[in-house]
């Protein structure tokens, strides 16, 4: 209970905003807190985080212990109107029944935040380990409560003052001239030490409050422009905290620091106009940067199909009651995001269906959002393309906007925000191309930018961290591309199969990137990449994850590789030649003693559906030990399908199998018949010479897989 004690003394002097915010009537009553502070304080509310499902019986048998421990104390309790009050608590409390690690977090929040001003309220040294910013606001509550203790005591002071004077007036009157002059000696200590305190401390102290609150702002306003670039950059797999309660926290701090000031200002006499305009600016500011995007809509989003996206205000319970905050989204294209001062809703670039959501409070989460569930683009109006532009490579934005009135405050303040670059497509074939405008820009540009600028060019380095990062993020795997894989992807992006250097400063461009075919192909870089991405994904994630398939690369260095290894090793490689395709190189034996290495033709999304990799592996007799030397059976023995039970009907059970066999092309099946009737009636010599024909057409064109065999 010493935590509860210590905050009796400092909610004296907390505005009754500050203390509503911290213990918020409809969820934690400061009577909860006053009544089982004791009990609240014993226990464990530290280690509960909403992301940890597993604590989600520990919170509600918290929650359950609280109803009791207010029932209970309610029923002790000889006042009726306190009694009452804690019956209908215990009541409120049912709220959190479906969500009692919300309860257990709210709980821990609120102790964290009652420890900040303790700590800030005390003189002694902040503890090791804090967080600076803040450490910054705690540093601010602390000279804001230095002010209100000044002001108190002019307060008293002048009622001192007051009282003397009304005393030496009186002893003048009754010509009581021995205490005139100890009188007069008071009343002068009384005013020198009044005008000491408002000219040398309280004004002084002002500035400097403004001056911290200014830097604590401007830490706040860095923050939130990091965590949206953070937000704009797990698009790529990056990690990203999307947890806006600590930025909250903060807002509404800064909001209720401004405001006691501007209390101190009105409260003296005179008017101090530079700080006044200061915390005006400094309000304003806050108020419109406390728009944030929460949930971003789809960056790749098709024409008639529905899209959903939430917008939250972290100032939301600084809202003034009565008429509903109404947001209203429109589509802006690239030249008016770079002058949203001017953009009115009459210039929307496209015809966006449901498009206004209103603004409303979750009393449980303490979060204000207007969620936009079922948006559409019916048509989008595009500008006009530059030389090989292409309509995926045009970036739009939504921009949401709003007009607010904040408590206490008079005049309404206009509030707007813009979404992450998004692309409008109008058919599905579009996705691929769009999504790689996406990553190009989520990947590569640069905090504060130009909206929506991106460089034409990068390092290597940084395509390499951006396909393995969304590579890993994509198929949800811990295993990241190798070396062998980079130097394989650079070889393919650059066209340059013999470069055995580092390609790690070499630039690449976003036409290599998605722009122009690879050489000898009919598809991007991109293109192909996100194919074996989707496979991946789709089919082979685990087979990934265990470091089975070796992946990217080249033939060069799979025949370096393989060319020593016994007959039957194998390796799993994704097709260079397919887009979305595995295929199994093995060493084989030829026909005199010596070895090759084969490659079956690739398996795709498709050949995968109808039979898995594990059991095209067990089918195939051709290959035997996985490189270097693991045996097939043991390593994907737990891939392999059970056989299939037979049927109730009496009929014999079937089932696919992958085969590995010499295939005859159309020429040979033609030339395979010809003989088989020459043989049954021809002559032997008319027999030998279309053998030798067949033979020197079919060699030089079969496959390194394939073997014809004719008998007779």
């Amino acid at each position: 209970m010493a935590q509860w004690l210590h905050m009796t003394r400092i909610l004296q002097c907390l505005s009754h905003e500050t203390v509503s915010s911290l213990y918020h009537p409809n969820t934690f009553p400061i009577e909860m807190r006053h009544y089982i502070a004791a009990w609240i304080e014993n226990q464990r509310w530290e280690d509960f985080a909403m992301e940890k499902l597993e604590q989600e019986s520990q919170a509600q048998a918290l929650l359950d212990q609280t109803i009791s421990m207010l029932q209970l104390v309610a029923e002790q309790n000889d006042n009726v109107v306190d009694k009452m009050k804690l019956i209908q608590i215990s009541r409120n409390m049912a709220i959190f029944q479906q969500q009692p690690l919300q309860f257990a977090v709210m709980v821990r929040d609120i102790l964290r935040k009652e420890r900040a001003l303790i700590n800030a309220s005390n003189s002694s040294p902040f503890p090791t380990g804090r967080d600076t910013n803040t450490q910054d606001v705690d540093h601010l509550v602390l000279k804001v409560l230095e002010v209100q203790k000044i002001r108190k005591e002019m307060h008293q002071l002048q009622e001192d003052l007051n009282w003397e004077k009304q005393n030496y007036e009186s002893l003048q009157g009754s010509f009581q001239h021995n205490g005139l002059d100890a009188a007069n000696t008071e009343i002068q200590r009384l005013q020198k030490r009044i005008q000491q305190l408002e000219f040398n401390q309280r004004f002084q102290l002002l500035k400097e409050c403004v001056d911290c609150l200014d830097h604590c702002q401007t830490q706040l306003i860095s923050r939130l422009k990091a965590w949206r670039l953070e937000q704009h950059k797990s698009a790529i797999g990056l990690p990203f905290d999307e947890n806006l309660n600590p930025l909250q926290t903060w807002c509404e701090q800064l909001l209720g620091m401004n405001g006691n000031l501007r209390q101190e200002l009105m409260l003296i006499g005179e008017r101090i106009l530079d700080l006044q305009e200061r915390l005006e600016h400094l309000m304003q500011t806050l108020i419109e940067s406390a728009l944030i995007v929460d949930k971003q809509p789809p960056q790749v989003i098709k024409t008639q199909s529905k899209f959903s996206t939430t917008v939250r205000y972290l100032l939301g319970e600084k809202v003034a009651p009565g008429k509903p905050v109404v947001l209203k989204a429109q589509i802006v294209n690239e030249l008016q995001a770079r002058n949203l001062a001017n953009v009115t809703g009459r210039e929307s670039v496209a015809e966006l269906i449901n498009n206004s959501a209103i603004l409303e409070h979750n009393a449980a989460s303490k979060s204000t959002c207007a969620t936009f569930r079922n948006m559409s683009i019916k048509k989008i109006r595009r500008a006009d393309r530059k030389g090989t532009e292409s309509v995926t490579e045009e970036k739009f934005a939504l921009l949401f906007s709003a007009e607010i009135t904040i408590t206490g405050c008079d005049t309404p303040y206009k509030i707007q925000m813009i979404s992450q670059p998004l692309v409008v497509i109008v058919h599905g074939c579009q996705d691929n191309n769009a999504l790689a405008t996406i990553i190009w820009d989520s990947a590569f540009s640069e905090p504060d930018r130009v909206p929506f600028v991106v460089p034409e060019r990068v390092p290597w380095r940084m395509m390499y961290n951006t396909l393995n990062c969304k590579f890993i993020s994509e198929v949800q795997t811990q295993h990241n591309l190798d070396q062998f894989n980079q130097h394989f992807l650079a070889q393919k992006i650059f066209n340059k199969p013999d470069f055995a250097d580092d390609f790690s400063n070499m630039m690449v461009s976003w036409s290599q990137f998605n722009k122009e075919v690879l050489p000898g192909r009919t598809f991007t870089f991109w293109q192909w990449f996100e194919g074996v991405m989707e496979l991946t994904k789709k089919h082979l994630r685990t087979y990934w994850s265990e470091g089975l398939i070796f992946g990217f690369i080249g033939k060069q260095h799979l025949h370096l590789i393989l060319k020593d290894r016994p007959n039957g090793t194998f390796m799993l490689r994704f097709s260079d030649s397919e887009i979305g395709g595995i295929t199994i190189a093995y060493v084989s034996a030829t026909e005199n003693g010596g070895q090759k290495i084969q490659n079956i033709q690739p398996f795709t999304k498709r050949d995968l559906d109808i039979r898995s990799l594990g059991d095209r592996i067990r089918d195939i007799n051709e290959i035997t030990y996985l490189y270097p030397d693991l045996p097939k059976h043991d390593v994907f023995k737990k891939f392999y399908s059970e056989p299939p039970a037979p049927s109730g009907g009496g009929y014999i059970p079937v089932s696919l199998q992958t085969k590995v066999e010499a295939v005859c092309d159309q020429r040979a099946r033609l030339y395979f018949c010809i003989l088989q009737g020459c043989g049954a009636s021809g002559s032997l010599s008319t027999f030998n010479s279309l053998l030798l024909f067949v033979f020197s057409t079919l060699i030089p064109n079969s496959q390194s897989s394939q073997q014809v065999c004719i008998e007779r």
